[in-house]
């Protein structure tokens, strides 16, 4: 061990390790325990760096950079539908990873500036250092608030209730101390303290957990009511190399008619996914609309995604169609993914011959409005692809609604973990908002999700086919619902709090 801290070399590849080994706490893994491992000997390497300012900061950026070279690998996919792209995959294996690290490499340099010592405070300090600054790469730059450490625990519906209350930056603010809790065996406490300590926070957990697990009981005895129609979800899995081609487009729309297995006497709302006709615009569609009006009926409803040209501009749109093709709503999108549907820095990398990965040279313009959608009397919040990842952003206007209603298009990750990630935001967003999830996702995973995060029904990406909604159980309000965001803000005073505290009883 003395040789790994003197050999920057050795010191540096096993940080990387550290991150690489904490990456597979995530989706679809979820071995969280790794973290119990990871996070304490990375603070116990910074507390022995600590007044090596430069050194602090690499350690963090290089723990980010193996965190994220591991879980974002599939990013690189999409570079793999256009011949102009491949050249760049070396340089998105890398240079993503590399950037997203320096936010760690930022918090522990932060760390290593509050002279932190061996002891608890050294904790709250590094585990308030870290949460602030992944909430703000969750927000600068458009943001990404992509493979938190939080979603570790993604499929343990007990301790996750919590997010009604925290949402999930203040809940990745605790998660982050209770990785780093083992430390405290490292430090040279009292035996009888260590026993102490590790007894409440062993407490603190099963409260924890025994709470959340009465909020799933008491949610199972809320009786189920009755749509009054259904609502079918349907999942074509269809290769998105097929956007490339010049298929005709009468044979797709007749396969996603097939797949969606219409009864013309039900009442249904067929949810497709997102931009499943972006070869067509609207006119073209309208042109085929036999083929709609002779396979769905009045009692039909077809939500689906396809780009919408208006005023020379393009937008990725999530539409409510009759069966005869008529507009019945529409929802552009609010939040674009860079250089995947727009341009950054437009005029001077296209004169470079860049494009956005999606088709076509013109990038999608972005809308400022997210009205609900009114689907039979219900209300939906329209949410389209990574728009669903954005915790505290979803209902901007603040009104009441019934369902959030989530098209995706996963074809870009490819057979990845990537749709596996994705997914985890909608179980988040789900118990964060207390309301049922309704995913549509192409080459993805759709799914019903209730307002607890318990997937009632999905479709995996190897699949094809539908999934229905018949009925639904009402959920109260959440807390973090009502308050979004300002809830992290409340946790950083109180960890801010608690420091102060800790600091002048040192003293």
């Amino acid at each position: 061990m003395t040789l790994l801290y003197k050999n920057k070399i050795l010191l540096f590849l096993f940080v990387f390790s550290l991150g690489l080994i904490s990456s597979f706490s995530l989706p679809p893994y979820n071995f969280f325990f790794l973290n119990f491992f990871s996070y304490p000997y990375l603070l116990w390497t910074l507390l022995l760096y600590s007044k090596d300012k430069i050194t602090s900061f690499t350690i963090g950026w290089i723990f980010g950079f193996g965190y994220f070279i591991s879980n974002l690998y599939w990013i690189t996919n999409s570079l793999t539908f256009e011949e102009i792209f491949k050249p760049l995959i070396p340089f998105a294996l890398i240079l993503i990873p590399l950037f997203l690290g320096l936010f760690y490499g930022f918090s522990t340099l932060a760390f290593s500036f509050l002279n932190p010592k061996k002891n608890f405070l050294s904790i709250l300090i590094l585990a308030l250092s870290f949460s602030l600054f992944e909430y703000i790469r969750s927000f600068i730059f458009g943001g990404f608030p992509w493979n938190l450490v939080a979603f570790s625990f993604v499929n343990y519906l007990e301790f996750i209730q919590l997010l009604s209350i925290t949402g999930t930056y203040a809940f990745n603010l605790i998660i982050i101390l209770l990785f780093l809790f083992p430390t405290i065996l490292l430090f040279n406490y009292k035996k009888k303290i260590k026993i102490s300590i590790s007894i409440i926070f062993l407490f603190i957990l099963s409260i924890n957990y025994l709470w959340g697990k009465s909020k799933l009981n008491q949610y199972e005895l809320i009786d189920k009511k009755d749509l009054g129609f259904t609502i079918k979800v349907v999942s074509p899995k269809i290769n998105i190399n097929r956007y490339f081609q010049n298929e005709d487009p009468s044979k797709l729309i007749s396969e996603l008619i097939n797949i969606s297995d219409p009864k013309l006497s039900s009442e249904t709302v067929f949810i497709l996914p997102e931009g499943i006709l972006s070869s067509l615009n609207l006119e073209n569609l309208q042109r085929l609309k036999n083929l709609f009006s002779n396979n769905f009926s009045k009692k039909h409803k077809i939500v689906l995604g396809m780009n919408i040209y208006e005023d020379q501009k393009i937008y990725n749109s999530l539409l409510v169609l009759d069966n005869n093709v008529e507009i019945l709503d529409m929802y552009y999108k609010n939040k674009l993914v860079p250089f995947g549907e727009f341009l950054p820095f437009e005029k001077i990398l296209s004169n470079l011959g860049f494009k956005k990965l999606t088709q076509g040279y013109q990038s999608f313009s972005a809308d400022d409005e997210r009205n609900l959608i009114k689907l039979n009397n219900f209300n939906f919040i329209p949410l389209i692809c990574y728009e669903i990842i954005y915790s505290g952003k979803i209902n901007k206007s603040k009104k009441n609604y019934d369902f959030i209603l989530n098209i995706s298009e996963d074809g870009w990750f490819g057979n990845s973990i990537g749709p596996h990630q994705h997914f985890s935001h909608s179980i988040f967003r789900s118990i964060e908002e207390g309301k049922t999830v309704i995913r549509s996702s192409n080459n993805g995973i759709s799914a019903f999700i209730n307002p607890k995060g318990k997937v009632i029904d999905k479709i995996l990406t190897t699949d094809k086919g539908f999934i229905e909604l018949k009925s639904f159980k009402n959920s109260d309000k959440t807390i973090f619902s009502k308050f979004g965001n300002k809830i992290f803000f409340y946790f950083l005073s109180i960890y801010i709090s608690l420091i102060f505290f800790f600091k002048i009883r040192g003293n």
